[in-house]
């Protein structure tokens, strides 16, 4: 017999010792450790049932290897840099050298076997997602199993039973650390090949972080305040685009850890909502679109037929969330004349520039002076200019002749001939060439 406290340093050990006295007889699975922010393409199954990988953007898929029938994966909890931007690190916590951490992939009937790896200075835990499968795999720190100590690795062993898109993150300190950045995401693909293909699969994570401009740490008690809107822990204009091939059928997928809801927008193309963190939407059921909220802790997959070529933002519709290190305590100076304002302001300063009367687009074509690692507010060009967005913002490019698993940038798309707005160089009506307000709104009424 074992009394409360010699069962709890038992559990402390080892989560599952019948399976981990198996893998013993290989060692541990390695751990790979990423340490580039670029997208990562992962090759096809060469063997057992067939299934087109997902595309993590801005980020890669865990390898495993298989012991027996069982495909083990290690995962190492650890503090990390992530590159959020070109000139901005930011020190996370993440798992395998990354924030997000790497993707799994597996298929449904798979056992999985998760080796978890604790180099935190304090105890973690995994809670699988979403996922169904026994109670004390659910990763919930002191209920479904002991926290695992700094130092200590712990095995998570199941059955996938369902398909589907899936998330993983701490269920320990869960506040701090998945403010640090820990989680990733899970995808299962159906077992039957012929059940739901598409030809691109794309991953979205959308996380959120509160870093002052010119520090590296996150703020961890902040509610709602946040100044980063990201992609798995990218930002634009470094997020990756979704390039893909005229004709395809493509999947986006997009998990949401963040603090609130995210209604994404898409560009030029209407889709259909093909899965939710419960399951696949029975094709009687699904709705048309053209952009679906997120909740928080949920994930939504949309699915379109490629057929029109072009580049289209993807983005959230929450004007904040397409900015960069936004405060939000700036005053509104719209309307105001701050030429006396600026003149004072430079007796002392001379390189002052006075902005924000006239809206905030200026700021985007400004090469001002910013605090070191930190990225301005408004940034990115475009073929014809300042795209003027930020956070949570990409293009999907979609162009003809690409090879089915190229993934590369194409460059900016060369709109056709009588296919782009111009400008009107004609006469105009009157009324648009009067510029006093009152006399416009006269000669409208009339």
């Amino acid at each position: 017999m074992m009394n409360r406290r010699q069962l709890l340093s038992a559990g402390a050990g080892l989560l599952a010792t019948g399976a981990a006295a198996k893998a013993q007889n290989m060692g541990l699975p390695e751990a790979p450790i990423m340490e580039t922010a670029a997208t990562q393409i992962t090759q096809r199954p060469s063997t057992g049932p067939d299934y087109n990988p997902v595309v993590t953007l801005n980020g890669w898929t865990l390898p495993f290897r298989m012991n027996g029938n069982v495909k083990e994966f290690h995962l190492i909890a650890e503090p990390v840099e992530r590159e959020m931007a070109d000139g901005m690190i930011a020190h996370l916590w993440g798992y395998n050298g990354q924030s997000t951490g790497p993707t799994i992939e597996a298929v449904e009937g798979d056992r999985v076997r998760i080796y978890v790896t604790n180099k935190l200075p304090e105890h973690t835990t995994i809670h699988w997602h979403g996922l169904i499968l026994p109670s004390g795999m659910d990763g919930v720190s002191g209920l479904s199993h002991p926290g695992i100590p700094p130092g200590k690795t712990f095995i998570y062993e199941f059955d996938l039973v369902k398909s589907g898109t899936f998330m993983y993150h701490p269920h320990g300190d869960e506040m701090v650390q998945m403010a640090m950045g820990m989680m990733g995401m899970f995808i299962v693909h159906p077992k039957d090949p012929t059940f739901m293909p598409v030809d691109r699969d794309f991953l979205i994570m959308l996380n959120a972080f509160d870093i002052v401009p010119g520090t590296y740490v996150p703020r961890v008690m902040t509610m709602t305040d946040f100044n980063l809107w990201t992609w798995n822990s990218r930002i634009f204009p470094d997020i990756d685009p979704l390039v893909v091939r005229q004709g395809d059928r493509v999947r986006v997928r997009v998990g949401n850890l963040t603090m609130t809801n995210h209604p994404i927008h898409m560009h030029g193309y209407d889709f259909e909502v093909t899965c939710t963190d419960g399951g696949w939407v029975p094709e009687e059921a699904r709705w048309p679109e053209v952009s679906i909220d997120i909740p928080v802790g949920a994930m939504r997959a949309y699915e379109f037929d490629a057929i029109y070529p072009g580049d289209w933002a993807i983005h959230c519709h929450k004007s904040h969330h397409t900015m960069n290190a936004m405060g939000h305590d700036v005053p509104t100076f719209i309307g105001a004349d701050k030429r006396e304002f600026t003149k004072m302001i430079r007796k002392h300063q001379p390189e002052f520039m006075p902005m924000g009367s006239n809206g905030m687009g200026e700021m985007a074509m400004m090469s001002m002076e910013i605090p070191d690692n930190t990225v301005p507010m408004m940034t990115g060009w475009g073929p014809y200019g300042p795209i003027e967005m930020g956070g949570m913002f990409s293009v999907v490019k979609v162009r003809e002749g690409i090879d089915r698993d190229d993934y590369s940038d194409p460059g900016w798309y060369e709109n056709p001939p009588g296919t782009q707005a111009y400008e009107w160089t004609g006469e105009l009506p009157e009324f648009t060439r009067n510029d006093n307000p009152k006399t416009l709104l006269t000669k409208r009424k009339s």
